[in-house]
């Protein structure tokens, strides 16, 4: 019978204590010792034997642990703190599912303060500071509620009834600015900021790299989510297992899609592959923030039917839903209504409507009903004062009811009295030195370099458009430049098509890049507030996944244009020049980066580029000489790559080289400084060979390791710089 109604036994035997002299427990020898009994289940065995510590009464309140910490072989320990020494108890459990995956979640007194900012200056000038003005608003007053294990639970409410603040609160996410007191339990255990590790949570806009498969979206998620310990075949073995349940192998090698851009898979699937992200790793309690958004009443009702077979095997789920159908209303198992702030009502789908009718708001036949109650506790617009009359009476009586009950329960848990319940929401508890991560640092790396190659080697236009513009841009400064004479005439035109290449690569670099952190930033947040990844490892996985693109878009640049413009005829000075302009490139890359980083989005990061690069452009060398720059612009020439990077090169260029013929209206110069040199009457120097042409520019023919080395410092400079804002921008988040 008991299989036919699928009840849970227990058997509890203290087997510290001596056996019982009267009234022995049904099917229990009173012969047999406790031990005895105990060894005799643990060899058989039974997957269901618990074996945890509970401590004698004291009335000290137990600090936040985490319940269900695996302890022996089969059995789950739940570590108390109480002071006092301990008794093992022994429970049989005959259930279908493993007590590992049953978890109680209960909350008391929530309550949640918003800080109200103050007026801006102008008003507080214009109109005065009212004092009066509260500094800080109540969102939610002493909230009540409990979910059971293996339960489905919807929180309901019009807007502005506080029901993803009360799953944020529970689920201890984006809390940092608001003020919370209460407690947060789990099985009975007050906990804080540790219900992260047992828990998952489904935010309600879908976040996710387009350029991925479902199955590669879903491998990425358990190589760094699931247990390190875990080997690689188990956690594939895992990822299939929740395509499956969650029906999604049939777009399991489908990209998920970027809108706009990339066909993919549907909304219901996304929903659905969003869930499958946070069951991988088989979390105890479940939050979803409104995940039938979007959604029509189709997919609604086959998205909640699949939370309805996770609820089954044990997990605790709450979420909250905006509008459900009736259909989709009567498949959860429980329903919490809010109302300003309060509980209107808890408890079963079933027995909402008698409530409510017994508080004289019946619902008509044939109406949906959560639409119905959703009304009913709703603030109306020009009847605001009647309708906080009506929400007032409803919360206060279900206040009432539960305070009833709650006298109840207490009668018949008397080492309650007296303790004071642990906040789950003070600094001690929230904050932990605990590592969130689950991965080691190597294994974050090269999970992300995977990621990263893939999305590149995906996003096959990107790269043909930067190659195209390499290559163009080569053709066009070959063509301009074809076959420069080496004259009086040439020094400058060469002087002009090395400085248009440096320009040239620079901005197309600079471009290539500042929209990298703003398209990836939000799924950057979202992944490393779950734990998943370091700042750190993620710059470093994207920097260097960028690298092998801009290594060989100067290369096709420099082969083309070097030599159509026939610049000096040696391979070893083709190689200079070609790693002269890689560093080049990668130097408006990191500075790029911090662009990108600044910017919080694509838009904005476009318009910051052109104008913080013009300053640094001015100061290359070309339009204005390094000897006259003035003093109170000469750091913007110092971080300047297009001057070192125009110098470098020059200095390749020139350095060593033999003659260069005059015209006869020219003068020689007798020395290798242009301002000693003689002219003619119109007024022409004769520069006579490659050492003052270097001279004439104002540069020095001995700088080329210097240049190498200052592009070097600036390339990781700017790098660090960019990284520091991204790492801001992470911990302003977190």
């Amino acid at each position: 019978m008991a299989d036919e109604v699928d009840l849970e036994m227990w058997t509890v035997v203290d087997v510290n204590a001596p056996p019982p002299e009267n009234n022995p427990p049904v099917n229990q020898d009173p012969s047999k010792e406790p031990a005895v009994e105990k060894t005799r289940m643990e060899d058989s065995g039974s997957p269901s034997l618990i074996e945890h510590e509970e401590s004698v009464e004291t009335f000290s309140p137990p600090s936040a642990v985490i319940p269900g910490a695996t302890g022996g072989s089969n059995g789950v320990v739940f570590n108390t703190k109480y002071e006092g020494p301990g008794t093992n108890v022994i429970a049989n459990v005959t259930s279908v599912g493993d007590l590992r995956e049953k978890v109680t979640l209960s909350w008391k007194n929530i309550n949640v303060f918003v800080p109200q900012p103050r007026p801006s200056i102008c008003k507080r000038l214009c109109c005065g500071d009212n004092d009066d003005e509260p500094r800080i608003k109540q969102i939610l007053f002493d909230v009540n509620g409990k979910i059971e294990a293996g339960s489905l639970l919807a929180v309901m409410g019009a807007s502005g009834a506080g029901k993803s603040t009360l799953m944020n609160v529970l689920a201890h996410r984006n809390i940092a600015q608001i003020q919370v007191t209460g407690t947060v339990e789990v099985n009975g255990h007050p906990i804080g900021l540790e219900i992260n590790s047992l828990s998952a949570y489904i935010q309600q806009e879908d976040l996710f790299i387009g350029s991925l498969t479902v199955k590669e979206h879903l491998t990425f998620q358990a190589l760094l989510r699931m247990d390190k310990h875990t080997p690689k075949k188990k956690r594939m073995e895992r990822v299939e297992e929740v395509m499956l349940e969650l029906g999604l192998k049939k777009c399991a090698d489908t990209v998920i899609g970027i809108p706009g851009r990339l066909r993919g898979i549907s909304g219901g699937e996304k929903k659905r592959l969003a869930f499958a992200s946070e069951v991988l790793t088989n979390p105890l309690v479940l939050f979803a923030d409104e995940p039938t958004s979007g959604l029509d009443s189709y997919m609604a009702q086959s998205l909640i039917g699949s939370l309805q077979r996770l609820a089954a095997s044990g997990r605790t789920i709450m979420c909250t839903i905006h509008q459900p159908s009736s259909e989709v209303y009567a498949m959860f198992d429980s329903v919490l209504f809010l109302a300003e702030g309060r509980t209107a009502y808890m408890g079963t789908t079933a027995e909402a409507v008698p409530h409510f009718e017994r508080l004289g708001y019946p619902c008509p036949m044939n109406y949906n009903p959560a639409d119905y109650f959703v009304q009913t506790l709703a603030i109306v617009p020009g009847e605001e004062e009647q309708c906080r009359d009506r929400v007032k009476e409803i919360c206060d009586v279900y206040s009432e009811l539960e305070a009833e009950r709650s006298k109840e329960e207490s009668g018949y848990k008397s080492g309650d009295r007296g303790i004071e319940r642990q906040d789950s929401f003070q600094a001690d508890v929230l904050f932990k030195k605990r590592s969130p991560y689950k991965a080691s640092w190597c294994r974050q790396l090269m999970a992300l370099l995977w990621r990263s190659w893939i999305v590149n080697k995906r996003d096959v236009i990107v790269f043909r458009i930067r190659v195209m513009q390499a290559v163009i841009t080569g053709l066009i400064a070959g063509l301009i430049y074809l076959q420069i004479p080496y004259d009086q005439d040439g020094i400058q035109n060469i002087s002009g098509v090395y400085f248009f290449l440096v320009t040239s690569a620079s901005f197309t670099s600079l471009q290539g890049v500042i929209f990298v952190f703003p398209v990836e930033l939000p799924v950057f947040l979202r992944e490393h507030k779950n734990g998943m990844y370091r700042t750190d490892v993620y710059y470093l996985a994207k920097t260097l996944a960028e690298i092998p693109v801009f290594l060989i878009s100067p290369l096709f640049l420099i082969t083309i244009a070097y030599w159509m413009i026939g610049l000096r005829n040696d391979f070893v000075h083709f190689l200079v020049c070609y790693g002269i302009m890689c560093l080049v490139t990668n130097v408006a890359v990191s500075f790029g980066y911090i662009i990108s980083t600044i910017a919080p989005t694509i838009t904005a990061a476009t318009s910051l580029g052109p104008p913080l690069m013009l300053p640094l452009l001015i100061f290359g060398g070309f339009f204005l000489k390094n000897t006259t720059v003035p003093v109170y612009f000469i750091w913007l020439k110092y971080i300047s790559w297009f001057m070192y990077g125009f110098e470098a090169l020059i200095i390749n260029q020139w350095k060593g080289y033999g003659s260069i013929p005059c015209t006869t209206e020219t003068t020689i110069a007798p020395t290798l400084s242009p301002a000693n040199s003689t002219s003619a009457g119109n007024g022409a120097f004769c520069i006579p060979n490659g050492d003052a042409a270097i001279a004439f520019q104002g540069f020095d023919a001995d700088n080329l390791l210097f240049d190498v080395y200052i592009m070097i410092a600036l390339m990781i400079g700017f790098r660090i710089i960019s990284f520091l804002f991204l790492l801001m921008r992470a911990y302003k988040e977190q």
